[in-house]
């Protein structure tokens, strides 16, 4: 049964919120990420939100109204501790602490049901705070299904708040939820902490000072403390039979994190990306949509149809060498488009299988050496979907240094979702003794440059701390969904500017500057690179979009223009190169227009310079001309 149990009578000694006339001020849901959070305020709010930065920030919230009511409903970003460490968590923070003047605000905090002890680091430092609460069990299906049995009524009794549960993707329990709202209690404060964390942290719960500027590893050590009871209490009310499934899943989540066989599962899973995305969709999906749908159909239709119109201009605009249809679709939907969808697609089954937290385990120690903690790890994978959304996630980073290093690494050599594709099939064709040159000067220059900034930026490193979810099979349902979503976000924001790109080279061609600009470039990209003149407009266009311009020499690639050094050169040179004009306006929304600009005129150089390293290196090394 989904829903509230039995709520005690309320007493107004003991917090409860019930006003006359029902439910007074806003409810505010938090939860950890990946719990069903957004899918509970849809159907609280019946779908009627509207989404904007938070006050000071650059944070989106959802706001709504609770249907039937005038109480707003906000949702606020996920977060895995309510100590405000980054920017979306001080948001949060800022939300619930607006509770404590509100008599009539509740926080609703939305859990995932096979994990209470995870929830219950959440509840423990709401009952720090002191603030009206309602906790959600979501996902509760799926709990049953693994044998998960929790103690709603002795969980409820032992909290002092009412407790639900919810299959909020299925509407089962939200209207007991919107019923307990007005039963809202304070949590029972009963968290056992020695006094050299309970001050402290509770100093920092109240009056928002950064728990980055607390004594190194207190937050390591506070969070063991939530930890121990967290499990105490997880224990006591949650029962679990443990399937044989269930046990071979906690086996492989160990041995993802493993020293050693961590590694080998590590390098399964990029072999897997790249045969899947490399092969598979820059080679099987864009030989489809390129040679059958576009060549075969859609182009011939289209140059027959605008030759009818009498103006070359506007022919030319849609059919010409820099086409609209010929050249911005066939590049955006033909070509990027398949690498782009296989991609989001193996990224929504690493975030279902809870893989990637095991990812940030492994990869901690590297990032160490570039001044960061293996919580980067995250943004830097997002950074393979899009540099542009990654960098909005830095924010997870809990301190200032941290954050600016991994927008720097995220601008300098990060290859979003089209751009690495498109690298991907470009490498299927050179010597694998070429590949490991290209990903050896990337990796180089990456370690380096976060080595040198870590040494020269001011600013301290945060702790480190993660929760791993178990590892599951990935739901299709879920995999669906999330690549739709992002494949959406691309059709809606990355296509309309392969067409802004390609308008732009057929205005200059137009204008006859074209050729100027190419002759302008030809010093550094004919004379330091070694590549042909006609790669100036790769690199020109490269500013608007750098998977436009990686497409653009995976079409020289492709026509014979380049030869195996040429290549390597110009994959490391539009892999370093300084990045798209959206995510500069980003970087400049995040950190200011002088970081942006700076971030902008290091690239710039490296990327050509190392970009004419590689090149000597590799005709040292005796790869000639050959290809």
């Amino acid at each position: 049964m989904y829903g509230a149990s039995p709520t005690p009578t309320p007493d107004p000694a003991d917090g409860d919120v019930r006003a006359e006339g029902g439910l007074r001020g806003r409810v505010i849901l938090l939860g950890n990420p990946n719990v069903g959070k957004s899918v509970l305020f849809n159907a609280l709010t019946g779908l009627r939100a509207t989404v904007s930065n938070y006050p000071g920030t650059t944070v989106e919230v959802a706001r709504g109204r609770l249907a039937g009511t005038d109480t707003e409903v906000i949702d606020s970003p996920g977060l895995n501790s309510i100590l405000p460490l980054s920017e979306d968590e001080r948001v949060t923070w800022d939300l619930v602490r607006a509770t404590r003047g509100d008599p009539g605000a509740v926080v609703v905090q939305v859990a995932d049901a096979k994990n209470l002890r995870r929830a219950l680091l959440l509840t423990l430092q709401l009952g720090q705070l002191e603030v009206p609460s309602v906790l959600v069990l979501n996902m509760s299906d799926e709990a049953e299904a693994r044998g998960i049995r929790i103690d709603q009524e002795g969980l409820e009794e032992a909290l002092g708040i009412p407790v639900c549960t919810t299959v909020a993707t299925k509407g089962l329990g939200v209207a007991e939820v919107q019923a307990a709202l007005a039963a809202a209690r304070l949590p029972r404060n009963h968290l056992p902490l020695s006094e050299d964390i309970a001050g402290p942290a509770l100093e920092l719960l109240t009056d928002g000072e950064s728990a980055g500027s607390a004594e190194p590893g207190f937050q390591a050590r506070y969070h063991e403390a939530l930890l121990a009871h967290a499990e105490t209490l997880a224990r006591r009310f949650a029962t679990e039979a443990e399937p044989a499934t269930k046990a071979m899943s906690r086996r492989l989540g160990r041995l993802a994190v493993h020293p050693i066989w961590g590694w080998p599962i590590l390098a399964a899973v990029l072999i897997g990306l790249y045969e899947f995305v490399g092969v598979f969709g820059a080679g099987t999906l864009v030989d489809l949509f390129e040679t059958k749908v576009f060549g075969g159909y859609l182009s011939p239709w289209a140059t027959a149809l605008f030759g009818l119109v009498p103006w070359a201009p506007v022919r030319d605009l849609f059919v010409g060498e820099y086409g609209l249809i010929t050249m911005g679709l066939s590049y955006g939907l033909a070509i990027v488009l398949p690498i782009v969808a296989t991609f989001f697609t193996v990224f929504a089954i690493l975030e279902d299988s809870g893989y990637l937290p095991r990812l940030a385990v492994m990869s901690d120690r590297v990032f160490r050496v570039m001044g960061l903690n293996g919580k980067a790890v995250l943004p830097m994978v997002l950074g393979l979907g899009c540099d542009t959304m990654a960098t909005l996630t830095t924010r997870i980073l809990p301190t200032p240094k941290e954050r600016l290093l991994a927008t720097l690494l995220l601008a300098l050599g990060i290859p979003c979702s089209a751009q690495l594709g498109v690298i991907l099939a470009m490498l299927a064709v050179v010597p694998i003794q070429a590949a490991a040159i290209w990903f050896a000067a990337v990796a180089g220059v990456m370690v380096t440059v976060g080595w040198l900034a870590a040494r020269v930026l001011p600013g301290e490193r945060g702790d480190f701390v993660v929760e791993l979810p178990p590892m599951r099979l990935p739901e299709l349902g879920n995999v669906l969904s999330k690549t739709v979503a992002r494949v959406e976000w691309y059709l809606k924001e990355a296509l309309p500017l392969f067409l802004l790109g390609t308008f732009v080279l057929f205005a200059l061609d137009r204008l006859r500057l074209l050729d100027t600009v190419v002759r302008a470039g030809k010093p550094l990209v004919t004379g330091i690179l070694g590549l042909p003149a006609e790669a100036s407009s790769a690199f020109l266009i490269g500013f608007l979009r750098r998977d436009f311009a990686a497409t653009r020499l995976f079409d020289m690639s492709r026509a014979g223009a380049l030869d195996v050094v040429q290549l390597v050169v110009a994959m490391v040179t539009i892999t370093l190169f300084i990045p798209c004009i959206a995510n500069v306006f980003i970087i400049a929304k995040e950190r200011g227009w002088r970081t942006a600009a700076a971030m902008a005129a290091f690239i710039f150089p490296i990327a050509f310079a190392v970009g004419g390293l590689v090149r000597v290196v590799m005709l040292g090394l005796g790869f000639g001309g050959a290809s």
